[in-house]
C-alpha cells in the first residue's frame, strides 16, 4: 500500500499537481513530528501512540498555522487516515477522494470497530477509487449514491532490470536445473502461501520447480515448511526493497499469487512488466487484468485441484510458449498497467472533483 501511495504521489507531482502528504505513522517505529519541504509539496509526519485523537489534532493545528489554499483531501490507507479524511475534508471545504486498495476495505467491512469508519468515509466521500472492479462492484452495493471508479495499479517506465540484475539472476539458475517458482511480499494467511505448498504437493510435478520465497512470512507458513524439510527445493530471502527484489524477478520462470481475496498486488504489475507469467488466483484485481493462457494460469480462489492443474501446465509448458507469454505480460504493462495512464486517470478525477464542487459553490 505505501508503494502505491508513493507511487502516485510521485506521477501526481510530475505532472505538476501539489500534493502536500500528512503520513500517520505509529510513534513507535521512532518517527518525530517533522515538516519538510519537498518538490511538488510538503511531507508531514505525523505519529501516532495511544492517543490518535491527540495526534490528528495536533496534525490540523499544524496544517492551519501554515496554511494552504487546499482543493481535496485523498485518504489513503488503513484505518486512521480513512478516519480523518472526512473530517479534515469538511473543515477544509474541498472534496474527498478516498482510495481502496485490498486491506483498507477488506478488512474493516467485517469489523464491528472498523466498519463504522470505512461507511462514513465512504458515504461521505466525493468520489471513491478501487483497484479492481468487484471492490467497485461491493461499494456501490453498500453505497448507491457513492460515486465509485476503477484505476487499476500502474508501473512506472523506469521499472527495468540493469545488466547487474540479469547477471544476478543467471548466477542464482546456475545453482539449480528447475524452474525458479516466486512467491513474494507479505506471505500472510490472504495471500494463500501454504495453500499453494499444498497444491504444489499435490500436483505431481513439486521436483520440476524450485521455490523462491522473498518477503515476510505467516507463521503457519513457516511452521509447514519447516514440518516437511527436504519435500521441496526452497530458498528463502528477507523482506526486501522492491529495487532489491529486480534480479529476483529476473530468476523467477514463474510468479505466484495464490490469494483468496486481495486488490491489485504490486507483485503482479511489477512481474508482468518484467516479463514474468504468473500462476494466480481468479480473484479481485487479478481476474481484472490476467487471462488464462496468455499471461497467467489462473484458478479460482480455494480450489487446490485446479491450483495443481496451473502447476502441471506451468511445469510443461514448451520455453517458447512461455516466452510468448512473458511477451504478453510486458504488453499488459505497457497498456491497461501503464503508470501514465494511472496518473492521468487520478489527474482527471481531481480535476472532474473540483469541477463539481466549484459548480455547486457557484
Amino acid at each position: 500500500m505505501a508503494q502505491s501511495c508513493d507511487r502516485i504521489v510521485r506521477g501526481l507531482r510530475r505532472r505538476g499537481v501539489l500534493v502536500d502528504v500528512l503520513h500517520v505513522v505509529p510513534s513507535a517505529r521512532g518517527r518525530t513530528w517533522v515538516i519538510e519541504e519537498q518538490a511538488g509539496g510538503r511531507y508531514l509526519v505525523c505519529p501516532v501512540d495511544d492517543d490518535p485523537a491527540h495526534a490528528l489534532n495536533r496534525a490540523w493545528s499544524t496544517l492551519q498555522s501554515q496554511p494552504v489554499d487546499y482543493t481535496h483531501v485523498v485518504a489513503f490507507g488503513g484505518s486512521r487516515p480513512i478516519m480523518a479524511g472526512p473530517v479534515l475534508a469538511a473543515w477544509l471545504g474541498v472534496p474527498l477522494i478516498t482510495l481502496i486498495r485490498g486491506n483498507d476495505f477488506d478488512a474493516a467491512v467485517f469489523s464491528t470497530r472498523r466498519r463504522p469508519i470505512l461507511d462514513d468515509a465512504l458515504h461521505r466521500s466525493a468520489l471513491v477509487v478501487a483497484n479492481s472492479r468487484s471492490k467497485v462492484q461491493r461499494i456501490a452495493a453498500m453505497h448507491p449514491h457513492t460515486r465509485v471508479r476503477w484505476i487499476a495499479n500502474g508501473i512506472e517506465s523506469d521499472w527495468t532490470l540493469a545488466p547487474s540484475d540479469r547477471a544476478q539472476a543467471n548466477a542464482f539458475r546456475a545453482t539449480h536445473d528447475r524452474l525458479t517458482l516466486g512467491l513474494f511480499g507479505q506471505l500472510k494467511a490472504k495471500k494463500g502461501g501454504v495453500f499453494l505448498l499444498d497444491a504444489l504437493l499435490r500436483s505431481g510435478v513439486a521436483d520440476r520447480f524450485h521455490l523462491l520465497l522473498a518477503g515476510w512470512m505467516a507463521p503457519d507458513m513457516e511452521a509447514w515448511l519447516a514440518a516437511r524439510d527436504g519435500e521441496l527445493q526452497v530458498t528463502t530471502l528477507p523482506f526486501l526493497d522492491r529495487y532489491e527484489l529486480l534480479p529476483w524477478y529476473a530468476a523467477c520462470d514463474w510468479l505466484a499469487i495464490p490469494s483468496f481475496y486481495d486488490g491489485l498486488p504490486n507483485v503482479l504489475v511489477e512481474a508482468a512488466a518484467l516479463g514474468v507469467p504468473m500462476l494466480a488466483s481468479r480473484v479481485d484485481g487479478m481476474a481484472d487484468v490476467l487471462e488464462d493462457g496468455e499471461t497467467a494460469f489462473l484458478f479460482e480462489p480455494g480450489d487446490e485441484a485446479r491450483a495443481a492443474w496451473a502447476l502441471q501446465r506451468a511445469a510443461r509448458l514448451d520455453p517458447g510458449e512461455r516466452e510468448r507469454m512473458a511477451d504478453a505480460c510486458r504488453a499488459l504493462a505497457r497498456s491497461t498497467l501503464s503508470g501514465d495512464r494511472e496518473i492521468d486517470a487520478y489527474v482527471d478525477a481531481l480535476e472532474q472533483t473540483r469541477d463539481e464542487r466549484l459548480a455547486a459553490v457557484r
